[in-house]
């Protein structure tokens, strides 16, 4: 079997999460299928694959199901390490883009939701910390052009897209949350990763994602 074959993706067009999977297999260059699912009513195939969470995304390679969005990226630079490598081989920088990547999951994440969950000062309050969680990011990038250094890596598609979801945030309650003073090489950064052509096409149209951040914000509002 030539590497890609049987390869899916079960992710969601709006989802931050299937989109770091998407940016990984693009970067490897690594054919797959790609099931859109409705997160309102899960399919069969969905709850067969992630039994314990029964969330997306989840990688199906060879019939074996993945899940978790982490541990599906480096379960996609073990399997087809030879094509484009995401993680550091050295154990030290390993460790570090792994620590950055459950930095974004467990502290900006957070961070980005709270602004939702509150109003007036309390709002405010929220996205300066939020702010203070960005800049925290920013120190990662150490002065390199991405945070494996020269090239697009595991750290680098597990965060770019708080980008777009800040921005749009941002539209949706007046309040900057990425600022260019403040925090001018995370913004560079930002820049440099989602204009590359790779993960560029993987972008879900402005207009769905829109549309679903103020579902959230209605949700948690």
């Amino acid at each position: 079997m030539a590497a890609g074959e049987g390869v899916k993706l079960i992710g969601c067009l709006v989802s931050p999460l299937a989109l770091r999977v998407e940016w990984a297999l693009k970067l490897k260059g690594i054919e797959y299928e790609y099931v859109d699912e409705d997160l309102s009513n899960k399919s069969a195939l969905l709850l067969q694959c992630n039994p314990v969470h029964k969330k997306i995304p989840v990688l199906v390679h060879d019939g074996k199901p993945v899940a978790e969005s982490l541990v599906i990226i480096e379960y996609v630079d073990e399997v087809w390490k030879e094509r484009y490598p995401l993680l550091p081989r050295d154990p030290s920088e390993r460790a570090k883009a792994r620590f950055w990547a459950k930095f974004v999951d467990e502290k900006c994440v957070p961070a980005l939701i709270a602004i939702f969950s509150k109003q007036g000062e309390e709002q405010e309050k929220s996205a300066k910390e939020a702010q203070e969680i960005l800049k925290t990011l920013e120190s990662g990038l150490e002065g390199k052009p991405f945070f494996g250094g020269e090239t697009i890596g595991f750290v680098d598609i597990s965060a770019a897209w708080i980008e777009i979801w800040a921005k749009i945030t941002e539209e949706i309650v007046n309040i900057k949350l990425v600022d260019e003073e403040s925090m001018p090489l995370l913004c560079v950064w930002f820049e440099h990763v989602l204009e590359n052509p790779i993960i560029k096409e993987c972008l879900p149209p402005r207009e769905k994602l829109l549309e679903h951040i103020k579902g959230v914000h209605r949700r948690l509002g």
